[in-house]
Parts: C-alpha cells; structure tokens; sequence
C-alpha cells in the first residue's frame, strides 16, 4: 500500500485527502520510484480549485502532481534503469504519493538534492522554453516579468550565462537577491515602463512575461514587436498577437533537463526551496502559498 494525497471535488486545500491505496505496478518501460519528494506548482493549486476546469478537467478522486524524485524499487520490462538508480522526471499517475511510475526517468546527480530535483523539472523546463521560444541572443535586452518566481529566476540565471543582459521586474523583497544573480532589477507596479526604460536606455529586444499581470500590451510597446514577447502565464496573449506557451505538451522541452540538473550540479544555477512539508501536510502547503508564506519553491516529503 502507498499513502496518497487526492481530492474529489474541487476547492480550497481543504479538499485534499490523506488516504491509502494500491503501490502502482510498472508497466513495460516504466520504473516504480520510492517518492522522497514532490514538487508543488502553483498549477496544482490552480487544477485543485476547479480554475482550470475548463482547459484541464479531471476525473475524481484526482492524484495531483508531477515533478517527483526518489529512488527506483521496480522495473518495469524494458525499462532503461536499475533498481536504486536515485532519479527524478514526471509522474505517470501524479505524484503526491509514497510510489510513483516514471515513463522518461532521469538520473540524478549526486551534487544535487532530491527536493531540488524534484522543484526543477516543471520551472526549469519551463523558464528553458522561454528563451529558446524567445530566441534571446547574446548581446540582447530581455526583460523579464515575475523574475522573482523560480521560472524567472531560473530564466535570468540561464540568460545571464549567455551574456544577455536582463531587466527584472519583481517584488521589493526579491530585488537585492535578483541584482545578486546579474540583473537588473526594478520594481513592479504603476510605472513600472519608465523605470525599465531608465534601466536600459539601449531598449529592450524581447519580453519574457512569467506573471501573468497584464503587461503584454506595454510589453509589446517596449519592443515594437508583438513577436518579440513570449508568456506562459495572461491567457490574454491572443489579444495582443504574443505567443503563450505550455499549453500544448508538443511545445515543451523536457530533452532540457538533464542539461539544467547538470548545471545546477556545477553551481551554474542556484534552485532555492522555500520549504518542505510532510505529505500529510499538502494542504497547509497549499495554503501557505496561496498565502504567500513562502514565495520559493515548495516540496512534499513522502
């Protein structure tokens, strides 16, 4: 037996259950991982809600998440992993559970842990999408919306490491720690264009919008290009002729992350986790980023 965490309807966090089910059996090409953590993103909050009802329905009981890392116990036939293998990638059947089946597992490095294996695989896929969406270049402006999320602050550290220069718009609490990782960064809120445009006189070559705040149409603005601006988070891009991604699993890059664990094995990238939380506890997890008691990553701990 496994102990899960589901819900079966939507709602607030209090919806989500403890209960007890069936260790999942791998199938041909999958290995069973003994889960040692689980990522929560915010768009497990969002499917647990009902707010993506509409584009992301699910059937009940729901077993959320998906970015998982832990250690192999089965093998399924012709799977390309071993038992003990420490691994980490995107769960079959949702991941916040004791076991999870991996179709694609990835192996971890040793330099790394299973909490930051596990917070990377969505936010750094994701923020890798981006820019090569993007096609930022060396020598270019980027500016980026939400910098102080993991997608953005995952996003600037890789751009920096290509010689771009970044603009960051983010929080006042997150501005000396963004300035720290290379950029240059300056409040969000009203006027928030013009203190960009003080930053980089040069001008901004291209957008990436991870907040979802209603900037496109400033953003575009900025650029002269509607082209030149990319979000995976204001479901008003079409309306601004900009290019939202993740909604299509054809659009995503997940031949990436073995690229980025590498990186954050070399001290390339810096992951930082907020806090980790007993599986039991997956709704006050929830809850506390609904209400923004922790504002990096968050990891249950099977």
């Amino acid at each position: 037996m496994s102990s899960a965490i589901t819900f079966s309807r939507y709602g607030g966090p209090d919806v989500l259950t403890r209960v007890e089910v069936a260790a999942p059996e791998p199938g041909p090409g999958q290995v069973r991982i003994r889960v040692r953590a689980v990522a929560v993103n915010l768009i497990d909050l969002k499917i647990r809600s009902g707010t993506m009802a509409g584009i992301m329905p699910v059937e009940f009981p729901h077993l959320p998440g998906w970015d998982v890392a832990g250690v192999i116990d089965r093998v399924g036939e012709g799977a390309h992993a071993a038992i003990g293998d420490e691994v980490f990638g995107v769960a079959s059947l949702g991941g916040y559970s004791q076991y999870a089946l991996l179709e694609r597992p990835l192996a971890k490095p040793a330099e790394i842990s299973f909490e930051t294996a596990a917070a990377l695989v969505t936010v750094g896929e994701t923020a890798y999408r981006g820019l090569h969406h993007l096609d930022a270049r060396e020598g270019e402006t980027l500016l980026i919306h939400g910098a102080g999320g993991s997608v953005g602050t995952i996003a600037l550290q890789l751009a920096v490491a290509r010689r771009i220069t970044v603009i960051a718009t983010a929080g006042g609490h997150d501005l000396e720690r963004l300035t720290a990782l290379g950029a240059t960064a300056v409040p969000y809120g009203d006027g928030w264009v013009e203190r960009v445009r003080a930053a980089a006189p040069q001008g901004v070559d291209r957008v990436f919008d991870t907040s979802g705040a209603g900037l496109l149409a400033d953003s575009v603005a900025l650029t002269g290009n509607a082209g030149q601006v990319i979000t995976i988070a204001d479901m008003a891009a079409a309306e601004h002729g900009v290019r939202f991604t993740g909604a299509d699993p054809a659009d995503r890059f997940p031949q990436a992350l073995p690229e980025l664990a590498g990186l954050l094995a070399a001290g390339v990238l810096d992951l930082p986790i907020g806090a980790g939380y007993p599986l039991a506890d997956a709704a006050r997890a929830h809850a506390d980023i609904e209400t923004r008691h922790v504002r990096s990553k968050v990891v249950l701990l099977p």
